[in-house]
């Protein structure tokens, strides 16, 4: 619960984590290498030569001040300085320069400037203009001198070699390790997007691939969808089966009942017409989402066609606002049936219907609107359920329901990989059907 907070910053998605996880451990060797590296050999090296050079250096001042005069003195210290590697020579006082030389990156002058500073307190300048030489100035009693060496001679050779290698051989590795991951972690993402589109109502090809567990949970994913599609494609033959066995009776009823006198016909007959419209609800709940295959629809289209066919059938209803443009995957058969239904139940409870379609970057809605009585908010969830009337919430005047149509728009959207929602309509004060798709 400690890191909590950093959640936040950490990746969404499976490949962005194992990519942390990769990385993080490979810098952190770096940097750990890096630090050591600089502070045991490069800084201890630099300064165990420094301070050879130094006891030389303090040597050749001491000796320059024992003689007699400035050219005495490099009389007798030059060929001691020669065979030591050390260039002197007397210089004016102008000739000094104000500051140290040294360029922003060179860490080991620092440690050159530092131990010069602590072992030979003649020193007064110290010029490190680049990796090849290096130049002193020290004050004596007979001037300011001058003395040059090797840079070599103070720091070790080409130090940046260990840097270097470790960088590009680290980077080299690393990258061979993203193609294995991405390779490791395909066969994840593909079970995914397969998992993804049959929740949509999409069946596309997959096949079980990758590690033992990968393909372990593919094969079960396989399993499930076909055992799912084999359900579904039975409870679909059972109704329509049932429902087609029970068309016959009710033709030979009709026929009957035709023969009868006008007041004893037309009690029968509405028995008879509510039977039918029983059954045609249970085929339509039985054939849920699975008519036709996902298309690029415009949805905005789709709703404003199927808003003037319930105006020419002579329905109260009203398309009153339309946003967005763009094209979505959807089943327009299946789309029209649970508007269609959402509008029965408007036009049936209440005296009017409102509709208005949003079409976002990230999700299709389209909302249904009525004025007549609503849904109280804790029986929304049961209206969802198949076969659930709530006949005292609702205006029973213009006909029952079988309980069915909630209960397919609902089947829909999740087919879609949406949901539908209920509310209380602001406008109209009924109720408000949210049909949400995510694209």
């Amino acid at each position: 619960m400690f890191f909590h907070w950093l959640k936040r910053y950490m990746p969404r998605s499976l490949y962005g984590r194992a990519a942390l996880i990769l990385v993080l451990p490979v810098v952190t060797l770096q940097l750990v290498v890096s630090v050591v590296f600089i502070q045991r050999h490069f800084e201890g090296v630099t300064e165990q030569m420094t301070r050879t050079v130094s006891q030389e250096l303090d040597f050749l001042l001491d000796g320059v001040e024992r003689a007699p005069g400035p050219a005495a003195a490099l009389e007798r210290m030059r060929p001691v300085a020669a065979q030591l590697g050390y260039d002197l020579a007397f210089v004016a006082s102008e000739a000094v320069p104000e500051r140290d030389s040294r360029r922003w990156y060179d860490f080991s002058g620092l440690v050159v400037r530092r131990i010069f500073d602590s072992r030979v307190p003649a020193v007064t300048r110290v010029m490190l203009p680049d990796d090849y030489r290096v130049t002193i100035y020290a004050e004596t009693r007979h001037g300011p001198l001058r003395a040059g060496f090797d840079r070599q001679r103070v720091s070790a050779t080409n130090p940046h070699q260990l840097l270097v290698n470790m960088i590009f051989f680290g980077v080299l590795m690393t990258l061979i390790a993203f193609i294995y991951l991405r390779n490791q972690l395909r066969p994840v993402t593909r079970l995914a997007e397969a998992a993804q589109a049959f929740g949509r109502g999409r069946h596309i090809p997959y096949s079980p691939g990758g590690a033992n567990e990968v393909r372990a949970a593919g094969a079960a994913f396989v399993d499930m969808r076909a055992r799912i599609e084999r359900q579904i494609e039975q409870r679909t033959l059972m109704l329509s089966g049932v429902s087609h066995d029970l068309r016959t009776p009710l033709t030979r009823l009709r026929l009957g009942l035709s023969l009868l006198d006008d007041a004893e016909r037309e009690p029968m007959q509405r028995d008879v017409d509510e039977m039918q419209r029983l059954i045609d609800e249970f085929l339509s709940f039985a054939k849920g989402a699975a008519e036709g295959e996902p298309e690029p629809v415009d949805p905005v289209d789709l709703v404003a066609r199927i808003v003037e066919d319930a105006q020419r059938a002579g329905r109260p209803v009203e398309l009153v606002s339309r946003e967005g443009a763009g094209e979505v995957m959807l089943r327009p058969l299946a789309i029209r049936r649970a508007v269609e239904n959402l509008l029965g139940n408007a036009v049936r409870y209440g005296e009017r219907a409102e509709l208005s379609v949003r079409l976002s970057p990230r999700s299709l809605r389209i909302r249904v609107e009525d004025d007549g009585p609503g849904i109280p908010e804790d029986l929304r969830e049961e209206a969802l359920r198949p076969f659930s009337r709530l006949d005292p919430a609702r205006n029973q005047d213009r006909g029952s329901g079988v309980g069915l149509g909630l209960a397919i728009a609902t089947d829909i959207a999740r087919a879609h990989g949406g949901v539908l929602r209920l509310g209380r309509s602001e406008r109209l004060g009924g109720l408000r059907a949210d049909l949400v798709i995510a694209r």
